[in-house]
């Protein structure tokens, strides 16, 4: 293979410190540089999803990596969030009296608002909570002075 050769200038800091890596890995400074580039420079074009799919296959750690993943997204659900009693009865562990006292301060907060669990969510199936606007008409004319 026909190499060319480059010139390319490098902060002498960074010559000294790629002369101790090459010493220390029983290279030339060449040989260091040429591995950095093929490491720097990708053999193929990445399709990121396929390099990530299965990432975590054979984690033994987390056991089952879906199940895994379904209690994480779980463990963020807050008390006024319109799955927390779906999520509460599946992931008990996760909640405590706190925060069924304040699930509960919630529902009585949206009762006495003439609203229910749910309403306003994007998430939910049930229809947006839109209030009549009770904001000042603002073409009223003021009185001149």
């Amino acid at each position: 293979m026909i190499m060319p050769r480059i010139l390319a200038d490098l902060p002498e800091d960074d010559i000294k410190w790629l002369d101790q890596l090459a010493a220390k890995q029983g290279k030339s400074r060449a040989a260091v540089l040429r591995e950095a580039v093929a490491a720097y420079r990708p053999q193929a074009p990445l399709d990121w999803i396929d390099q990530g799919f299965g990432a975590w296959k054979d984690r033994e750690d987390i056991g089952d990596a879906v199940e895994w993943q379904r209690r994480e997204r779980a463990s963020s659900t807050r008390p006024w969030d319109f799955d927390y009693p779906e999520v509460r009865a599946e992931f008990p562990d996760l909640f405590d009296a706190e925060d069924d006292r304040e699930h509960e301060l919630h529902k009585a907060w949206l009762a006495e608002n003439g609203r229910e669990l749910g309403d306003g969510s994007l998430l939910s199936d049930k229809p947006s909570f839109a209030p009549e606007s009770k904001a000042p008409n603002k073409k009223a004319k003021r009185a001149n002075p």
